[in-house]
């Protein structure tokens, strides 16, 4: 195996030339670009100002910066809770622009919402504005020509890829199994900010990226995802940490990686540029352009929603946050956010894709839980139903118990079609079932639901999630099926939660990027907004519980002990496979999903008359897979000491 390996991580090296370019090549790769980045200037006057669209998003901005003193900083700010609302604030700002915009992300992809974000920005250049990308690379792009052709798209335009895999764009199936042999942790570091900054003055941040299921574009699967949007002082600190990232040693020009250089070497004098894209669905593009230019529009959707407020905190771990692991500001936000735990007092709400407990969260929870008076704690996450992350969430089911009962979770896992899932996402989508399938096969019956091949056969290819780590990264790379969400006995756009936010008390409150689990702890650069105000805790405290609603969400609770000595038996041997460090053998869980009654009134899991009101629906509800092949991908499925890579 060792040998095996040698020759695996040889071959990827021999076969990607190397791992860096020589000065020489990438100066000629720099002169290219000079002689052929287009020039053309959109703006007829040397001030972009004159050319911007104004914004009443970018006056506001102006207002709460002059209104500020050292002593008593002014903000607004907008959560972005539907698609639609999140992507024309980013275009209006985007044309409103007049000096900087500096856009930071995890994914990239070349679908409309990529492509439109995209062509803004050229179009932003073109009329003088200076324009950064920072992108992850191995979730950004991954096509070296389109990059070459936007490294001469504007000579006010500049774009780099953090953390290349072997200083290249496009990361092969071999190349990344060498990177994880070669350089784990830098390999497994990766940025994970969301961030766009307009003019120092106003700034996007939260769980969005860049395509189309993050907007509600996606026709079969979309994502249930927030941002907040800031302006006032607490821009510039979100300029200052772009800044950061984009001077640190990861984050690598376009003329430094060596597919991306091999391609502007090629065409010397190539005279594409960037194209106007073509559009999958032109007509949802256009409109969406219209409402984003429209004052009122933008005052009915945004403004009316906006608050004005003074303390607002942006924090973001460092870049190389793997290098350093010991330096205490490395990891910035997660110490914060466990700062803010620990104080809690009355209440948490917390909402976040993946349950997967960090051992400092599980301290900080087991605390609070052993206290006179715990806090309650309320979880917003994903069911089997609603996740594209298979592995993540066999760490969470494996773990129901100690959230229930060692730190006093109320959990609540969200269906794949709540009611109150954006309208936009369901306006004129299909109502067939076309879910991607797991990637295993169907196999014999164990848990006697139905099975539907030929649907799983001629399912449409799905994208991996974002957070799953290997799983992720590895699918993502190989655009393989690892990652798919599973089948599902129901029609319809399915809806996964992607949004990390939390409240602690009613008086301040999170959005950001961080999932409050192992790999965003260690692994992942994370950044996010704080708000200290009891107004704008409260407005995401009702979104949060809006999406635990009955009608939106399953309740996670004990099994009803029906049989008082097999039931014991069964909870024991329950709680010693749980502790199991890699293989969770036993089938039958402690805890399961549970659906109200009707006539009932939604109550927690630990009132005396829950069980009156509520009925068990199984552990997996609404998914098309049989309960042997569930149980196997799950035994399968790393197990908890991955918990970090996951």
């Amino acid at each position: 195996m060792r040998r095996f390996l040698t020759i695996l991580l040889l071959a990827a090296t021999l076969a990607s030339g190397g791992c860096s370019l020589s000065r020489e090549r990438i100066r000629k790769a720099d002169a290219v670009v000079t002689l052929t980045v287009d020039r053309q200037d959109a703006c007829p006057s040397s001030d972009a100002t004159r050319c911007a669209v104004p914004s009443p998003l970018i006056d506001a901005a102006i207002e709460a910066n002059g209104a500020s003193t050292a002593e008593r900083p002014v903000h607004v700010a907008t959560l972005l809770e539907d698609g639609e609302s999140a992507m024309a604030a980013r275009i209006s700002l985007i044309r409103a622009a007049t000096k900087t915009i500096d856009v930071q992300t995890y994914i990239w992809e070349q679908d409309d919402a990529g492509k439109l974000v995209l062509d803004e920005l050229v179009h932003a250049a073109r009329r003088g504005v200076e324009v950064r990308i920072l992108a992850d690379q191995l979730f950004s792009f991954r096509d070296p020509g389109l990059l070459a052709r936007l490294a001469r798209a504007s000579d006010h335009m500049q774009i780099r890829l953090y953390n290349p895999t072997f200083q290249s764009a496009r990361t092969p199936p071999l190349e990344f199994a060498a990177g994880i042999l070669c350089c784990f942790y830098k390999f497994n570091q990766r940025m994970h900010n969301k961030l766009i900054v307009v003019d120092d003055l106003i700034g996007i941040t939260g769980g969005r990226n860049y395509e189309d299921r993050y907007f509600d574009w996606d026709g079969a699967f979309d994502y249930v995802d927030r941002d907040v949007m800031v302006g006032g002082p607490a821009a510039r600190a979100m300029g200052a940490s772009f800044d950061q990232f984009w001077n640190h040693k990861r984050s690598v020009p376009l003329t430094h990686l060596r597919d991306v250089n091999r391609e502007l070497m090629a065409d010397t004098d190539d005279p594409r540029h960037w194209d106007p894209p073509t559009y999958e669905h032109p007509e949802r593009v256009n409109q969406m352009i219209a409402d984003a230019t429209d004052a009122g529009w933008i005052a009915t959707r945004l403004q009316r929603a906006t608050l004005r407020l003074n303390r607002v905190e942006y924090l973001s771990d460092l870049p190389g946050k793997t290098d350093e692991p010991k330096r205490r500001e490395v990891r910035a936000l997660t110490r914060h956010i466990i700062g803010l735990l620990r104080n809690a007092k009355s209440e948490i709400v917390l909402q976040t894709p993946y349950l997967v407990m960090s051992k400092p969260a599980q301290k900080v929870f087991s605390g609070l839980r052993k206290r006179p008076d715990p806090p309650r704690v309320v979880v917003s996450t994903n069911s089997l139903a609603s996740t594209d992350a298979f592995a993540v969430y066999a760490l969470s089911y494996k773990h129901r118990k100690r959230y229930l009962t060692d730190y006093g979770f109320e959990i609540y896992e969200m269906k794949p079609h709540p009611a109150n899932g954006d309208p936009d996402a369901l306006e004129g989508r299909t109502v067939s079932i076309d879910t991607p399938p797991v990637a295993v096969a169907h196999q014999g019956s164990g848990g006697g639901r139905s099975r539907r091949s030929d649907r799983a056969a001629q399912a449409a290819a799905g994208t991996p999630s974002e957070s799953s780590g290997f799983l992720g990264m590895g699918s993502r790379a190989g655009r393989g099926p690892r990652n798919r969400p599973a089948p599902l006995l129901t029609a319809g756009v399915r809806f996964g939660l992607h949004a990390k936010s939390i409240v602690v008390d009613d008086t301040f409150a999170m959005v950001g990027t961080h999932n409050f689990d192992p790999r965003s702890d260690h692994y992942n650069t994370e950044s996010g907004v704080i708000v200290y105000d009891k107004r704008f805790a409260d407005r995401l405290r009702d979104s949060i519980l809006q999406d635990t609603q009955p009608e939106n969400a399953w309740v996670i609770a004990p099994r009803q002990k029906t049989i008082p000595v097999l039931s014991s038996v069964n909870e024991f041997i329950g709680d010693v496979s749980e502790r199991l460090p890699f293989f969770d053998l036993w089938p039958f869980r402690y805890a399961t999903s549970y659906e109200i009654k009707p006539g009932c009134i939604p109550m927690r899991w630990t009132d005396p008359k829950f069980f009156e009101c509520y009925e068990p629906v199984g552990d997996f509800p609404e998914v098309d897979v049989s309960l042997k092949l569930i149980y196997t991908r799950m035994i399968t499925a790393f197990g908890s000491s991955a918990a970090g890579i996951l």
